[in-house]
């Protein structure tokens, strides 16, 4: 038994291919579905057995189709009016201290580097120093220059941390 070309399969196959995806997935995903089916199973048809039950085959890759269209539609965000406020991990947007930055842009960019992945993202030396393409006791030695050079450059309130970042 010879299997029939794959615009048959279609013809024949595709109205039952299209009432399964809209069952489950709805009017709106369907056509898109159903296209995803028929463009995998054109792929996978020429391995196909000839003894195979097209029509649970193409059940099944339908069944795929309408799964992987649904994770898709779970991970889209929902559409809303207004933006919400990003949250700041140093208070509000607006709280960024400009000052803090051109200090920090004035020091040499080991040093910068060493400060922001040591103090701002918590990282270990042996990992800065992986980064830099230097020794672990040369990014040490950046930080300790970089919060000396902020120190002596950069005005330190009472209720600010080492790096000018109030409230922690």
């Amino acid at each position: 038994m010879t299997k029939p070309p794959f615009q048959q399969i279609v013809t024949d196959y595709g109205p039952m291919v299209l009432r399964v995806v809209r069952a489950v997935l709805g009017p709106d995903d369907a056509d898109d579905a159903w296209s995803e089916t028929f463009l995998a199973a054109m792929r996978a048809y020429p391995d196909l057995p000839d003894d195979a039950n097209v029509e649970a085959w193409l059940v099944t890759v339908a069944h795929r189709k309408a799964i992987d269209v649904t994770r898709a539609n779970a991970r889209r965000p929902d559409p809303v009016e207004v933006l919400p406020e990003r949250p700041s991990r140093i208070g509000q947007p607006q709280n960024w201290d400009g000052d803090l930055w051109r200090a920090l842009k004035e020091l040499p960019e080991r040093q910068r580097q060493s400060v922001a992945y040591h103090y701002l993202a918590g990282l270990p030396y042996k990992e800065i120093a992986a980064l830099t393409g230097g020794s672990t006791d040369a990014a040490r030695r950046a930080a300790a220059d970089g919060i000396k050079a902020l120190r002596g450059t950069y005005p330190r309130d009472r209720d600010t941390d080492e790096m000018g970042v109030t409230g922690r």
